[in-house]
């Protein structure tokens, strides 16, 4: 257990590297105006908790920063959320009081006002494909040997690709197909359209469609797409703006992995509802280790869609990005409640 003093001098020492990005000293702790004590007796408790391992003492400076351990303690124990500003819930409303078509364009617009309010990374997870299910699917020929496929899902995204179409298919069989697709994959999750085009539908089109191999391809290369979780990212380079990321090579490795949507769902996907903090080596994943991965999910009747996610230096706004994290992810549940009720 730590002291009242101890708690209070742990607290300013994060509060104050979080504002400044440089190591703080004991004469610096003494002139806030919540500290009462002499720089003497501050000195000796932040030997106290650097040997607790809340703080630690860079080379060749006098000051301490906190550990990763300190900042733990700080989110769990000693930070109160602060209330955002008139500015920044009238940038948060601006986007999602916008008149979408589709869901996408709101979390597209999402991603871009969480990282410019934060200046961090922010990453924005899509309505995830577990949970989205087929409302509709449209095969539109748009010649002799090409068509466009358009896939509505139940939260609204709206997605169109053009696919090589078997160039002897009569309209009959093509309105065959669509009906039969409909008819059976109405309401099923995105992730399993391919094992009921594999079982059940390959059956349908093999006693209605004369080209039926050649339609089960084209609609396998369509669903596949859909197995991967959607990723927005709003400010990428951000973190280039941050003193602790001046490490070409360590960026260069954080940028990389920007470029792989299928780590960055894994690694951002949160593992229940409501908002996570993972701070340094928590976060498990070496590249990541001086960053801090907060996430919060948005949802529709209870059930987890989606999660926005930021990514930052471990010397986080901890108490403003969680309230920011907090707001955003509520409205979205929201908008997205009241759209869903709109277009079910």
């Amino acid at each position: 257990m730590l002291t009242e003093r101890q708690l209070l001098i742990l607290k300013a020492i994060v509060d104050d590297y979080i504002t400044n990005a440089e190591p703080v000293g004991s004469r610096s702790v003494s002139k806030r105006d919540e500290v009462s004590y002499s720089p003497a007796t501050i000195r000796n408790e932040m030997s106290d908790l650097e040997e607790l391992g809340f703080l630690e003492k860079p080379h060749s400076s006098a000051g301490r920063i906190p550990s990763q351990k300190g900042y733990r303690y700080y989110v769990d124990h000693l930070l109160s959320p602060t209330k955002l500003t008139k500015g920044e819930v009238s940038d948060i409303e601006s986007v999602l009081d916008h008149r979408f078509n589709e869901f996408e364009q709101l979390i597209k617009q999402s991603a871009k006002v969480l990282s410019s309010l934060t200046s961090y990374t922010s990453i924005v997870l899509g309505p995830e494909v577990f949970e989205s299910t087929l409302r509709q699917i449209q095969l539109i020929p748009i010649s002799s040997s090409q068509a466009v496929v358009i896939i509505v899902t139940d939260t609204g995204h709206v997605e169109s690709q053009t696919v090589q179409f078997p160039g002897d298919l009569e309209g009959a069989e093509l309105e065959k197909v669509v009906n039969i697709l409909n008819d059976r994959l109405r309401g099923v999750p995105l992730a399993r359209l391919q094992d009921k085009l594999s079982v059940e539908i390959s059956t349908l089109l093999k006693q209605y469609v004369n080209q039926y191999e050649s339609m089960l391809k084209m609609l396998g290369e369509v669903f596949q797409t859909h197995q991967n979780e959607k990723v927005f990212y709003g400010g990428k380079t951000n973190i280039l703006a941050q003193p602790e990321f001046n490490n070409v090579e360590r960026v260069r490795n954080i940028l990389n992995i920007f470029e792989e949507d299928t780590l960055v769902s894994k690694l951002f996907r949160s593992e229940g509802n409501g908002l996570t903090i993972k701070i340094g080596e928590e976060n498990r994943f070496e590249p990541f280790d001086d960053c801090t991965i907060i996430t919060a999910t948005y949802s529709l009747d209870g059930n987890h869609m989606g999660t926005v996610g930021i990514l930052g230096p471990t010397r986080m706004e901890y108490p403003r990005v969680i309230s920011i994290m907090d707001y955003l992810s509520k409205d979205m549940t929201k908008i997205l409640t009241a759209w869903h009720q709109k277009n079910s």
